[in-house]
């Protein structure tokens, strides 16, 4: 794939989000173990959802060694509108009792070391990568980014880890921090899976989206026409 075709859509990405502004689109943290913890939250669920419980989540264990001596129901009840609760819960206290007794409270700074804790897979890592250490190891694929992906024919697969080796292949490494907000934004305000506002997309001329092949995919069919 020719690299005018994704600078194209980069760019035109770019011109109508402003990623500097968007903050409150994300998750909220302020540090190293509030992005990782908030990220394992976010898993199923709404960044807006985790934004909603964190605050007092955060408060009330501050740190490393405060989570790891918590008690699960409390855990529970602070998180209960994320969903997946009991999991959840569980995975952040794991979480923490490694990292104070492997990681002397310190939150790692490679993928690898970061997918051995509970509840950590390579999206979420990846995302805590960048945010925490300004370290771009990959792209995080989840649902916007996958729906997007396909509908502009940047892979043929459904599959996290095949998505990404495709986009890492065909976008410049200078793009590479950009792609996943970029395309989680235009996923959640335009490109949506049941009806994407194709006649208000910026790179509608760009897609190629066919309602039959994505169905067949996986992808969720829109209600209305289909995209030129």
């Amino acid at each position: 794939m020719d690299n005018s075709y994704t600078d194209e859509i980069i760019d035109r990405l770019s011109s109508i989000y402003d990623l500097s502004i968007l903050k409150d689109e994300f998750l909220h943290f302020e540090n190293p173990y509030q992005i990782l913890i908030a990220t394992i939250l976010s898993a199923q669920t709404t960044d807006k959802s985790v934004n909603s419980v964190t605050r007092e989540l955060f408060f009330k264990y501050p740190g490393v060694n405060e989570l790891a001596d918590a008690e699960q129901t409390d855990i529970e009840r602070i998180i209960y509108v994320t969903g997946f609760f009991h999991a959840k819960a569980k995975n952040i206290i794991a979480t923490a009792k490694i990292l104070k007794t492997s990681f002397n409270g310190i939150i790692p700074g490679t993928s690898e070391l970061l997918m051995t804790l509970p509840g950590v897979g390579r999206k979420t890592a990846l995302i805590v990568l960048e945010n925490a250490f300004g370290i771009i190891d990959g792209i995080a694929v989840d649902t916007h980014v996958k729906r997007v992906s396909m509908r502009l024919g940047l892979t043929d697969s459904s599959d996290p880890v095949k998505i990404e080796k495709d986009l890492l292949l065909i976008f410049k490494k200078s793009h590479w921090g950009r792609i996943n907000r970029l395309f989680i934004i235009h996923g959640r305000r335009i490109c949506s899976a049941k009806k994407p506002l194709c006649e208000r997309c910026i790179i509608s001329d760009l897609c190629k989206w066919d309602k039959k092949s994505m169905d067949r995919a996986g992808i969720e069919p829109a209600a209305s026409t289909m995209p030129r």
